[in-house]
């Protein structure tokens, strides 16, 4: 890689890997595990930084860290956290209401909970989340309309709405 090229994508990673971050720990519920989807989607993506850099790298983010999620969901699937760990990198407290959220959000089925970030926090129209999912328009819509009716539900009975 070009060192013009290196300094572009070291420029976009710092500046992206903070809204990464924090969707990844929303799609995984666990902070260690975001920090594993996250390096691993830089890495990805520097990998390809020649093809994508110019183009849309943010959307190419994106995607491969829907796509790692899902791999991992499917990998591990059947595994059980016992212990949940609120602690972030940095050794900063994470605001309780985003820990009640991604709580609330870890009740949700994996397609649900992906629409639901990819809409809703990182404002994605439908189009783009089908994209990003490989699914349909219409399977976009009706996951994050179960999605959201659960979470509804799930703060509503815990008294944040």
């Amino acid at each position: 890689m070009r060192r013009q090229q290196e300094e572009t994508f070291v420029a976009f990673a710092t500046a992206a890997k903070p809204w990464l971050l924090t969707t990844a720990w929303m799609l995984a519920g666990d902070p260690h595990t975001a920090e594993d989807l996250v390096q691993e989607t830089l890495v990805r993506l520097y990998t390809r930084w020649s093809r994508v850099g110019h183009q849309q790298p943010a959307a190419y983010a994106r995607r491969v860290l829907a796509n790692l999620h899902t791999d991992r969901w499917r990998r591990t699937r059947r595994e059980v956290l016992v212990e949940d760990h609120a602690e972030r990198s940095g050794g900063h407290a994470p605001d309780p209401v985003l820990v009640d959220l991604v709580r609330a959000l870890q009740g949700l089925g994996p397609r649900e909970r992906e629409c639901v970030v990819l809409r809703h926090y990182l404002d994605l129209s439908e189009k783009q989340t089908a994209e990003a999912l490989g699914v349909s328009v219409g399977a976009v819509k009706g996951y994050t309309s179960r999605g959201l009716g659960a979470l509804r539900d799930v703060l509503k009975e815990a008294d944040h709405v």
